[in-house]
């Protein structure tokens, strides 16, 4: 499946805020404020959790990160840590899905991950200066969609190819090959 757009997380952004922004009020007339805050923590974290896991292209392990996801999310409800401890619990879990299925070494991982803490920070800020938790969803969710921004190769790495006999594959590599010099320009 092909990787995700940024305006695709940009819908993503917008869509999270309108319902997290909802749910919100909603879950603070039935909860106290921080049962209510984790719970919203938890289901935009399992929403963009299951949006990560459909645009993967990878088939292997999607039950096993979503079962590990739901067993990470049961041990940190019922353990009660602080809410921002809590709140980094998920944002860890996004970030460690991220990296196995979406970027193509540790130096894309790491990018990522300080991805994540430019989205928490973001968030942070628009919740302190407007008290919006919806527009704090969206600065957070918004500085997500940059993910895709982050390069698979990079330039100057070589990955060591097998060797085919295969003309169709001899000709794909020669295209490649060709494309690179084109960009390298």
């Amino acid at each position: 499946m092909k990787r995700p757009s940024f305006l695709e997380g940009v819908a993503v952004a917008l869509l999270a805020a309108l319902l997290g922004g909802g749910l919100h009020t909603l879950l603070g007339l039935m909860f106290s404020p921080g049962s209510a805050a984790r719970l919203l923590i938890a289901a935009l974290g399992l929403g963009y959790l299951l949006y990560l896991l459909t645009r993967s292209g990878g088939r292997v392990g999607r039950i096993t990160a979503l079962a590990s996801w739901g067993l990470m999310a049961f041990a940190a409800w019922w353990l009660a840590p602080s809410l921002p401890v809590y709140a980094l619990l998920h944002l860890a879990a996004i970030w460690l899905i991220r990296a196995l299925y979406f970027q193509g070494g540790i130096l894309a991982a790491l990018l990522d991950g300080g991805l994540c803490g430019l989205g928490l920070g973001a968030a942070l800020a628009a919740l302190i200066q407007t008290h919006s938790i919806a527009l704090a969803i969206w600065c957070f969710f918004l500085t997500q969609a940059l993910f895709t921004a982050i390069p698979n190769r990079w330039p100057g790495k070589n990955p060591i190819q097998p060797v085919s006999d295969d003309r169709f594959e001899q000709a794909h590599r020669s295209a490649e090959a060709a494309l690179r010099r084109l960009l390298s320009i």
